[in-house]
């Protein structure tokens, strides 16, 4: 073979791997996808303008045309991700022809409507992220389908109705973020590999139940604050083997129990705004990484255990508290937090714990029907 001759030949894999061109029924869903956004928010300078059909979506150089907001592997879309423009509209149900998408990211714009049940039926997603929308609708139990779902972030939209029993059928899924929408009802039965749970600022209601978090070994972190959730917050939950940080803030949970751990990475705890009666659990100091520790706003009473000044940040105003050890402001320790609108008769004034008053006596002698007397 001559070396013009083989020249001649590698130049025409090179032209030709060059026409490559995007799969017309990818083109088709790109067209969907961008005509079912009102064009007055698509300014000049974001990805969806640069969507020029008269180039091809996934043929390089990306000069002009289709600048960003999409990645191809050869001639398919695998990536949908989206600049946080403000694009105002719909998401065409014709996204799911794009069958090779691993990524959708359409966060931090303005889509409304429900979310396609047609999406559902990709079998290659990994990555869904519709957060900071005005997305409506339920969660249909078609999620099931997305077995290879790793991140599902449909955070700050209007999402309604109860999440799906369905979700537990999403075994790859690490990262479940659906907070600061209108969910409703109880908490179902969780993939067992998440790592991070969020579901904020929604109505959800009942109680911790074991069978929802049974197989979650790996989870490491819970974030259920602002709900309705209620009963007593069980010894079993804080036990989960991976967990690390803890918030159930502002629910209607009225009581606590905590067992000592045979090991445990726990290091934060919120459990401020609630209705947890009783006395502050013993067993929280076991826990050897926790730090920080939150029972601000309860009906706590009687004594802070002295143990409880070994962490580093520590929240027990707004309770009926009525006694601490003089030792717990002798520690070398520094302590951040507040253990004020207690019914503390000595607090020093020259720790921070103390700046917040305490409440009146009336209020304190009350809560204690006059008994025992309230001694600092």
């Amino acid at each position: 073979m001559s070396t013009t001759f083989l020249y001649l030949f590698v130049l025409s894999i090179t032209v030709a791997a060059a026409k490559i061109t995007t799969i017309s029924s990818d083109i088709a869903a790109l067209k969907a996808v961008k005509s079912a956004i009102n064009p007055t928010t698509i300014p000049s300078y974001t990805c969806l303008h640069s969507w020029d059909f008269t180039s091809d979506p996934c043929s390089p150089p990306h000069v002009t045309h289709f600048l960003c907001g999409l990645s191809c592997s050869g001639n398919r879309v695998t990536q949908l991700t989206l600049d946080p423009a403000g694009y105002a509209g719909t998401l065409s149900p014709l996204v799911a022809q794009l069958v090779q998408l691993i990524t959708i990211d359409l966060s931090d714009n303005k889509f409304s409507g429900p979310i396609p049940t047609s999406l559902f039926t990709l079998p290659n997603l990994q990555t869904l992220i519709l957060g900071s929308n005005s997305f409506s609708g339920v969660i249909p139990p078609e999620i099931s389908n997305l077995k290879k779902l790793q991140t599902l972030d449909i955070s700050h939209n209007f999402i309604s109705g109860s999440l799906p029993n369905s979700l537990a059928s999403l075994t790859e899924l690490t990262r479940l973020d659906s907070s600061f929408n209108k969910l409703t009802g109880p908490i179902p039965t969780l993939p067992k590999n998440l790592i991070e749970l969020a579901l904020k600022s929604n109505s959800l209601s009942g109680y911790l139940q074991k069978p929802s978090f049974t197989e979650l070994t790996q989870l490491e972190v819970v974030e259920l604050s602002e709900n309705s959730l209620t009963g007593t917050i069980p010894a079993w939950f804080f036990l989960i083997p991976a967990l690390q940080q803890v918030n159930l803030a502002h629910n209607n949970f009225t009581g606590l129990n905590i067992l000592k751990p045979v090991n445990s990475n726990l290091i934060a705890v919120d459990l401020g705004y609630n209705s947890i009666s009783g006395y502050p659990p013993e067993n929280f100091p076991a826990y050897p990484m926790l730090a920080s520790l939150t029972l601000s706003y309860n009906k706590l009473r009687g004594r802070i255990p002295l143990e409880y000044s070994k962490f580093s940040r520590l929240f027990l105003d707004g309770n009926f508290l009525v006694s601490l050890s003089s030792e717990f402001f002798s520690r070398k320790i520094s302590i951040s937090g507040s253990l004020g609108d207690n019914c503390l008769k000595s607090c020093p004034a020259s720790s921070e714990l103390c700046l917040k008053k305490q409440k009146p006596l009336s209020i304190c002698r009350q809560v204690y029907h006059g008994k025992p007397k309230l001694k600092s």
